[in-house]
């Protein structure tokens, strides 16, 4: 019951997250995508009333009139949207499935100890140090005289995240480890919405209605932060998605696989940012894709292991039986699991035929499975698992 339980948790908890991410990531590009399109208003008086810019759009059969003022209009209407909720939200119920799936499942989905053999509470500790502590290392380099300098700014922060790749690579198992990169970049994300930008607006607002100037440092530090966000944001979808692909965090190298599709995300931010504002040069796409592509050629697997000799299929059952059906079972015995896994069983020899492709991929190839090694399969089990894929009595 404690399972099924968990499972419903996971399943809303994740539904959450995701409505509320696609929120936050849609405001937050088209925001973006509307600072750089707005033009100077056509309008003599709208430039005496202090706008700065504006856009006219058309969308679902409706025009639309964007205007952005310098600073403040002349008198603040009753109604004022701030967009904040929807990076709480994210936020809140992404911890929440963290906690859920990486902590309280820390043994199955965090820990490995053929990486650190560690504790599940020393995980978890440490885990929470981590991600408290990104966020403090970043507002206080934001704050320095460093965050002034955009292009060394983006240096530093380029190294840092490799740093922190590199890592949470050694203390935790591959899957861990990227959930745990994303989540440091998107409790900065959120951090910087709650603890700048968010008060800073509302310091704004506040001076208005006192009569006073707004401090005009509040909205360049809103700007830096809102920026920095939006070169965060492919580089966390990727990360969200990453459980899918053992290919990524199972590689000896996963730490350099994930600074590179850090990087190559942050360059095509960066290409859609400049290419809002018009015509740009396609280096920061291209540089992306070659990225990308070399990553893709350095982590293709052999076409052969090297394995030599034959083994036939009643050799492989009782490595499967022992290593295997504990969770890929009608029946799972590992409490963590009410139901097998992506719904692969292989309680029998038709069901163990039937998936041999992914048996031999998930267990030899990326060795991602058994999922942190839970049951610890000897590097001969699984020798012995591609000398049966290669039979060609099979």
């Amino acid at each position: 019951m404690e399972a099924y339980v968990v499972e419903w948790l996971n399943i809303l908890g994740r539904w959450v997250h995701f409505i509320t991410g696609i929120a936050w990531i849609g405001s937050s590009f088209y925001f973006i995508w509307l600072d750089n399109h707005l033009e100077a208003p056509k309008d003599p008086a709208d430039g005496q009333k202090g706008v700065g810019g504006e856009l006219w759009s058309v969308h679902g059969g409706g025009f639309y009139h964007a205007q952005k003022y310098r600073v403040v209009p002349a008198v603040l209407p009753e109604s004022l949207h701030w967009f904040k909720w929807e990076a709480y939200t994210t936020w809140i119920s992404g911890m929440f499935l963290l906690m859920l799936v990486y902590w309280y499942g820390a043994e199955v989905y965090l820990v490995d100890p053929s990486v650190a053999d560690l504790s599940p509470a020393v995980a978890v500790g440490t885990a929470a140090l981590i991600l408290a502590g990104g966020w403090l290392i970043y507002d206080f380099l934001c704050r320095s005289p460093l965050g002034r300098n955009e292009n060394i700014f983006a240096i530093v922060l380029l190294v840092l995240t490799a740093v922190l790749a590199w890592g949470l690579c050694q203390l935790y198992s591959g899957r861990g480890a990227y959930i745990h990169f994303g989540a440091v970049l998107g409790t900065i994300m959120a951090a910087n919405v709650f603890f700048v930008i968010i008060p800073g607006q509302r310091r704004m607002v506040e001076s208005f209605g006192r009569g006073e100037a707004p401090n005009a440092d509040d909205g360049i530090r809103a700007k830096q932060r809102s920026v920095h966000n939006t070169y965060f944001t492919l580089p966390v979808l990727f990360v969200m998605t990453s459980n899918h692909y053992a290919l990524t965090y199972s590689h000896e190298y996963n730490w350099l696989i994930l600074v590179a599709f850090t990087l190559a995300g942050a360059l095509i931010r960066i290409y859609f940012v400049a290419r809002h504002k018009g015509r740009t040069s396609p280096l920061p796409i291209v540089i992306a894709s070659l990225i990308l592509l070399a990553v893709a050629a350095a982590i293709a697997p052999k076409l052969r292991s090297g394995t030599v000799g034959n083994a036939t299929l009643d050799m492989v059952m009782p490595v499967i039986q022992s290593r295997c059906t504990n969770c890929h079972s009608a029946a799972p015995s590992h409490i963590a699991f009410p139901a097998a896994p992506a719904g692969v069983m292989l309680d029998t020899d038709m069901q163990v035929l039937a998936e041999r492709e992914r048996i031999h991929q998930q267990a030899v190839v990326l060795r991602a499975m058994p999922i942190g090694n839970l049951t610890q399969m000897s590097d001969e089990e699984r020798a012995l698992i591609d000398a049966w894929y290669f039979s060609t009595d099979e």
